[in-house]
C-alpha cells in the first residue's frame, strides 16, 4: 500500500515458511491444503516460546485446546489468509528478530516496572524505603519479589559491579522485622491467607489491618459463595496454592458460550473498584501489586512469564494506520479535547453500526483489497479535513479498515510487553484462573491501549447481540479477531506447524474470554485496592512522624499542631454522621447520617432532589460521590457501596460529590 510505502522508517515484519507437519484440525482434502498453505503466516510471539512444547498432538491438552475439539478452526485460518493477501503488495521490508536480554536484565526491568529498583544496583538506596511496601505483600508475592531480586543480586556479582550489592536475606530479613514492628511501634499485618484454617477453600479471607478496621471477605448470606463466584478478597496466587494444597482436581471446561461458566462477582458492601475510579498516585500503586500479583501467579502455577522489552521503532509522526495510539491521540485530542480512544477508530465502528449489525458474517467476510487499497489513501488524506465520502465505504470495507487499523499499530494493541503474557493465559489450568490473569493483565495495559481494547471488545459484543441473524456467535468472532490481535508484524518468530495450531486454538480461546467476561476484567480486585490503603496509611504515619520531628526543630508549638490534626475531620460533625461536601451544585454541603442501608446512589439522590435551575437538568450517571483522602487518594463510589461500612473503612475520609474528570 503507498501509504505504508511513505513511512519514515522501517515497518518490521515477521514471515515464516511453515514445516512440512500435516495440518491439524483442519478439514479434508483442499480445505486442509488451504489451510496449511494460511499457516504460513506466523503469529506474533517472543524470540523464545512461552512454555516447552511437549511431544503430544495438539488437541492432547487441557484447558485452552480441548474446548476446541468440535469446534472447526476455518474462520482463523480464513482470517490469516486474508490478512497475507493484504499484506502481498507491500515492498519489501526488513524481517527484525529482538533477542533475550542478558541474563537479569528483564528481572532488574521487572523490579523497576514494580517500584523495587531502589533495592540493587547504582539507584540502591536505603530498603526501608521499600519496606512498607514490602510489608503489604502476600506470601506468594513476596517470593516473587524474592525471586526476582536472587536473580538480579547473582547476575550483578557475576559483572563485579564496584557498588555495594544487598544480600537479598539481608532485605527480606529487614521486611520480617518491619512486619513485626512499624517505626512507630505499631503491629503490621501482611495481606496473606491462613492456609492452615481455610485450606482448599477457594473464598477464604486474608487479614488485613487498615486504621481501626479488620478487613474480612464479605458474601452476603443470600449470595453463598458458589464456584461461578469470582473471589476478589484474596490474592489470586494464594488461592491457587490452596487450590494445590485441597488436591482437588478442579474439571476442565469447554469453550462454546452454553458451557463457559457464568462468573459473578458477589456483593462488597465498601463497592467495587473499577478502572478509572482511583486517583493517578493510587493506580500507579495497583499497578505494581497487579505485576507481583501476576508474576506471583504465574510461579505457583509453573508457567514461564518472561516481558519483553518495547522495540523502538521509527514510526510515522502522522496519518492514521500505523501510527502509535498516543501519537494519535495527542492529535486527536487537539481537535476533540478528551477523546480516550482515537477518532478514525471511532468513525470506522460508527460506520460499521450504520450499516446494521444483522448482517450475515459481519467482520468474517472481507473487502475487496483494491478498495481497501484505495480507501487507506484517501483516509489518509482527507480524514482530518473533513472532506472524506463515508458514503462510498461499504460495510464490509469498514470492517476490513477497523481490522486493518488494529494489526497495523506500529505496537500491538494488547501491548508488546504483555503480549507473551496474554498468549501464557492459555496455559493456566482453570477457567478462574485464566480470567483472573486477564484480570491483572487488563489493568496493566497503558491507558490508550486499555481504553482502545475497550471499545473494541464492547463494539464486538454489540455484534455478538445480533448473532441469530448475522450468524456470529462469539467464537466466531473471536475466530476472526485472535488473528489481528496476536499476529504483529513487530517481532521475529520460530515456530512450526504443531506450535502454530496450539497458538491459533489458545489464541482464538483467549479472544472468547475477553469478550464474554468483558465486564469483570475492568475490576481492580479489592486485595489490591486494600494494600494500596495499607500503604497509604503506613506512609502516612512515617510522613506524619518526620513533620512532627521538622516541627520540633523549627520550634513551632507542638501541641497545637496535634490538636489541629486531630480535630480536623471532626469539627462540627457529630458523631455517626458524616459531612458531604458539593461544590457546584446548588447545596454544597449536607450532614447525612449514617445507617445500616445508606447507600452512595441514596446521597446522590438527596443532593439531586434538592438542585433547583440549571443544575436541576443534572442526572444520575453525570455526577458521582467521592472518598477522598485517609488511606485512599481518591475513589469513585459504586452506587451501591454502603456508607457506614466505607466510613468505618476510611474513617478519615472526606466525601464529595462531582463529576468524572475526562
Amino acid at each position: 500500500m503507498s501509504w505504508l510505502s511513505s513511512s519514515q522508517g522501517v515497518v518490521l515484519t515477521a514471515y515464516h515458511p511453515s514445516g512440512k507437519d500435516e495440518a491439524v484440525g483442519g478439514p479434508g482434502g483442499k480445505g486442509r491444503e488451504e489451510a496449511t498453505s494460511s499457516r504460513k503466516y506466523g503469529q506474533c510471539t517472543m524470540n523464545q516460546e512461552i512454555t516447552k512444547v511437549t511431544e503430544k498432538p495438539p488437541f492432547d491438552r487441557s484447558g485452552s485446546q480441548d474446548s476446541l475439539d468440535e469446534l472447526s478452526m476455518e474462520d482463523y485460518w480464513t482470517e490469516v489468509e486474508n490478512i497475507k493477501k493484504s499484506s502481498e503488495n507491500r515492498q519489501d521490508q526488513e524481517v527484525v528478530v529482538v533477542n533475550e536480554p542478558d541474563e537479569g536484565e528483564l528481572e532488574e526491568e521487572w523490579l523497576k516496572e514494580a517500584g523495587l529498583s531502589n533495592l540493587f544496583g547504582e539507584s540502591a538506596g536505603d530498603p526501608q524505603e521499600s519496606m512498607v511496601f514490602l510489608s503489604t505483600l502476600t506470601r506468594t508475592q513476596a517470593a516473587a519479589v524474592q525471586k526476582r531480586v536472587e536473580t538480579v543480586s547473582q547476575t550483578l556479582r557475576k559483572k563485579n559491579k564496584q557498588y555495594q550489592i544487598p544480600d537479598v536475606r539481608d532485605i527480606f530479613a529487614q521486611q520480617r522485622e518491619s512486619k513485626e514492628k512499624a517505626p512507630d511501634g505499631t503491629d503490621l499485618q501482611s495481606v496473606r491467607t491462613d492456609e492452615n484454617k481455610h485450606q482448599g477453600k477457594d473464598d477464604q479471607a486474608s487479614s488485613l489491618v487498615v486504621g481501626e478496621k479488620e478487613l474480612t471477605p464479605l458474601v452476603p448470606e443470600e449470595a453463598p459463595a458458589s464456584e461461578t463466584d469470582i473471589n476478589l478478597e484474596v490474592s489470586f496466587a494464594e488461592q491457587a496454592v490452596n487450590q494445590e494444597n485441597s488436591k482437588e482436581k478442579p474439571q476442565k471446561s469447554k469453550g462454546n458460550d452454553a458451557s463457559l461458566p457464568n462468573f459473578r462477582l458477589p456483593k462488597d458492601k465498601t463497592g467495587t473498584t473499577r478502572i478509572g475510579d482511583l486517583a493517578p498516585q493510587d493506580m500507579k500503586k495497583v499497578c505494581r501489586l497487579a505485576l507481583i500479583e501476576l508474576t506471583a501467579l504465574y510461579d505457583v502455577l509453573g508457567v514461564e512469564l518472561k516481558q519483553q522489552k518495547a522495540v523502538k521503532i521509527k514510526t510515522k509522526d502522522s496519518g492514521l494506520f500505523c501510527i502509535p495510539l498516543t501519537v494519535l491521540l495527542e492529535h486527536d485530542q487537539r481537535k476533540v479535547p478528551g477523546t480516550r480512544i482515537p477518532l478514525i477508530f471511532q468513525k470506522l465502528i460508527a460506520r460499521i453500526e450504520e450499516g446494521g449489525l444483522e448482517t450475515e458474517g459481519l467482520l468474517r467476510i472481507p473487502g475487496a483489497a483494491t478498495r481497501i487499497r484505495n480507501l487507506c489513501q484517501e483516509l489518509e488524506a482527507k480524514f482530518y479535513e473533513g472532506t472524506f465520502n463515508w458514503e462510498s465505504v461499504k460495510q464490509h470495507d469498514a470492517a476490513s479498515l477497523l481490522k486493518l487499523f488494529i494489526r497495523e499499530l506500529p505496537q500491538p494493541l494488547l501491548s508488546v510487553e504483555y503480549l507473551r503474557a496474554f498468549q501464557a493465559v492459555q496455559d493456566l489450568p482453570t477457567r478462574k484462573q485464566q480470567l483472573q490473569a486477564l484480570n491483572l493483565l487488563v489493568i496493566l495495559l497503558p491507558d490508550a491501549n486499555r481504553d482502545t481494547l475497550k471499545a473494541l471488545l464492547e463494539f464486538l459484543q454489540r455484534v455478538i447481540d445480533n448473532r441469530e441473524k448475522n450468524k456470529m456467535t462469539t467464537m466466531n468472532v473471536a475466530m476472526v479477531m485472535a488473528p489481528n490481535l496476536f499476529m504483529c508484524h513487530a517481532l521475529g518468530l520460530k515456530s512450526n506447524e504443531q506450535r502454530e495450531f496450539i497458538m491459533a486454538a489458545g489464541t482464538a480461546n483467549i479472544m472468547h474470554l475477553l469478550i464474554k467476561y468483558q465486564q469483570l476484567l475492568w475490576t481492580i480486585p479489592k486485595f489490591i485496592v486494600n494494600q494500596v490503603r495499607k500503604q497509604n496509611t503506613e506512609n502516612h504515619k512515617k510522613d506524619k512522624k518526620a513533620m512532627k520531628k521538622l516541627l520540633k526543630k523549627m520550634a513551632y508549638d507542638r501541641e497545637k499542631y496535634e490538636k489541629q490534626d486531630k480535630n480536623t475531620n471532626d469539627a462540627d460533625v457529630p458523631q455517626g454522621v458524616i459531612r458531604v461536601q458539593a461544590p457546584h451544585l446548588s447545596k454544597v454541603s449536607m450532614a447525612i447520617q449514617l445507617t445500616e442501608e445508606l447507600k452512595a446512589s441514596d446521597v446522590l439522590a438527596r443532593f439531586l432532589s434538592q438542585e433547583s435551575g440549571i443544575a436541576q437538568t443534572l442526572k444520575k450517571g453525570e455526577v458521582f460521590l467521592y472518598e477522598i483522602g485517609g488511606n485512599i487518594g481518591e475513589r469513585c463510589l459504586d452506587d451501591d457501596a454502603y456508607m457506614k461500612d466505607l466510613f468505618q473503612l476510611n474513617p478519615s475520609a472526606e466525601w464529595v460529590i462531582k463529576s468524572k474528570p475526562s
